[in-house]
């Protein structure tokens, strides 16, 4: 059985197409669930230069000593993406499942792309599963990246 090669990668989350306003997300509502659920993060609210928006930088210690770094934007409730750059597919499962099973209103209204696949020509967000624990996240994430050639 081969090992898988654990890159590292840009993961983005994102509400389901066909109800982009699913999340009812804003930056208010993410910064205080950070805060509330990991006190050592540290964020950084700026504007994004390239596309005008208010967006959260943040470094999240998903577990001991496993930090992940990312960006979110959210400046209507129809519109909202998370990022988590240079992150393994088992860190980003993590923050995933957090994510889907803390913050989101359902736990079925999350797609995901990386970075990594689309650089191989995969453009279609695949859905998160709606159960599961980080392990479950993680496989999906790893087929996710096998399914374009990158694992």
């Amino acid at each position: 059985m081969s090992v898988p090669r654990n890159i590292r990668t840009t993961f983005g989350f994102y509400p389901p197409e066909d109800s982009s306003a699913a999340w009812q997300a804003s930056l208010e509502s993410f910064t205080n669930a950070v805060e509330r659920d990991f006190p050592d993060s540290v964020l950084e609210r700026r504007v994004d230069s390239l596309r005008g928006v208010d967006v959260l930088d943040f470094d999240i210690e998903i577990a001991p000593d496993v930090w992940v770094t990312g960006t979110t934007a959210m400046p209507s409730p129809d519109y909202a993406y998370i990022t988590v750059g240079n992150a393994t597919a088992d860190e980003a499962a993590v923050f995933a499942q957090w994510l889907r099973d803390t913050y989101l209103p359902s736990p079925g209204c999350v797609r995901f792309i990386s970075s990594a696949a689309m650089e191989n020509g995969e453009e279609n967000p695949w859905p998160l599963p709606a159960t599961g624990d980080a392990a479950a996240i993680e496989a999906v994430l790893r087929d996710h990246l096998a399914a374009a050639g990158v694992e």
